[in-house]
């Protein structure tokens, strides 16, 4: 019972007015290490509807890549979305393979939201499974 009760509990989303904090104790913030894979954001710009930052990746762990659907912006009335790329400024990229502590990035990232208004959180869900999806609070 208590197995299916974490898992159960693992695999809701985490509502955006108190998201998880983020994991590893990693700095600068914001930032997340999830099992020696880290991200970091930098150069937050919010606005009108589009939020844009710059994301690096460093990588010393089992997961084999960084991808734009690993990411998701919840903003302050729930709403989710993914990386856009036909905004000006925002790179185009795919699925990144690296490891052995290699870095990637930085990447500027960019998102439509439906309002900025804080908080906005940065949902990271790196190659490991349900088990380890992140969100890391950026206002």
């Amino acid at each position: 019972m208590l197995a299916y009760q974490s898992l159960a509990s693992e695999s809701r989303p985490a509502p955006a007015s108190s998201p998880i904090p983020a994991a590893g104790g990693c700095t600068p913030a914001p930032c997340a290490n999830v099992q020696g894979y880290t991200l970091w954001v930098s150069k937050l710009d919010v606005t009108s509807n589009l939020v844009t930052m710059q994301i690096t990746f460093k990588n010393s762990s089992d997961s084999t890549h960084a991808a734009p659907e690993d990411l998701e912006l919840i903003d302050s009335a729930r709403h989710t979305s993914r990386p856009i790329f036909n905004a000006p400024g925002c790179t185009p990229w795919s699925r990144h393979e690296f490891n052995s502590g290699a870095t990637y990035g930085p990447l500027t990232v960019c998102f439509q939201v439906t309002t900025t208004a804080p908080p906005l959180v940065l949902r990271w869900s790196p190659d490991f499974g349900f088990c380890c999806r992140t969100d890391i609070k950026l206002s």
